[in-house]
């Protein structure tokens, strides 16, 4: 497990990014290699049964991969006091699925703009597709988060971000990382396993497949997720 490093981001406008962010081609993944898609996931005290449940569903994503070129999944969590860490990109849902049923949710606050300053170092070092962020409370300033997840629309890679409730803060701030990531935003209910299966579904199958392969998905959470993602370039 790789504890991921603090990163103070600035407080800065973010509008001038939505521009540059039509002119950037969508990421693929190199010819022969999986997709690399990030998996996110809060891990504060609140969380310990939306974990149980994504431990549960999480091969479900690689599944959706399959016949599309595969998928590499790293999961990013939180939890504690300023504890960030992450696994290695994995291709093997059954070793994923042991490394999530190792972790214990404990209390703490959010730290969303340590993962997005992670997904970018880990962007540089190898394309991401994209990143899932699944959550259900965001407790930092808004602005460096946004200019973050700017700099990641900037690099072709999306930010899909699911809200567990209605906390005001993090229903403010979710859809703001997709817009300006250029991902797609959507809440689910805390007691629908099936909807949460069906939104990483389509992100994994985006990631591995663009745009086109997610659209082609016959379920409501895709076709929600594909009608915000930006014009086709």
């Amino acid at each position: 497990m790789t504890r991921v490093p603090s990163k103070p981001g600035p407080t800065t406008a973010v509008a001038a990014f939505l521009d540059r962010l039509a002119t950037m081609p969508q990421v693929r993944p190199a010819a022969g290699r999986p997709a690399r898609l990030l998996f996110a996931v809060d891990a504060t005290a609140s969380r310990q049964p939306s974990w149980d449940r994504a431990c549960q569903l999480q091969a479900e994503m690689f599944a959706a991969a399959q016949g599309l070129g595969g998928i590499a999944i790293s999961l990013c969590y939180w939890r504690g006091y300023n504890e960030c860490a992450a696994t290695p990109f994995l291709t093997d849902a059954a070793e994923l699925g042991r490394r999530m049923a190792g972790v214990q949710c404990r209390g703490g606050q959010t730290q969303i703009l340590r993962m997005l300053a992670h997904a970018e170092k880990a962007h540089q070092a190898e394309r991401l597709g994209a990143v899932v962020l699944v959550g259900d409370a965001a407790e930092e300033p808004a602005d460096p988060i946004c200019h973050a997840a700017g700099e990641l629309g900037l690099r072709g890679v999306p930010v899909f971000t699911f809200l567990e409730g209605q906390d005001p803060a993090a229903s403010a701030l979710f859809p703001e990382i997709a817009r300006l990531s250029g991902g797609a935003f959507a809440p689910f209910d805390p007691a629908s396993a099936a909807m949460l299966r069906d939104l990483l579904r389509a992100v994994a199958t985006y990631a591995a497949g663009g745009r086109r392969a997610m659209a082609s998905l016959e379920n409501p959470a895709a076709r929600r997720l594909v009608a915000q993602l930006p014009a086709p370039r």
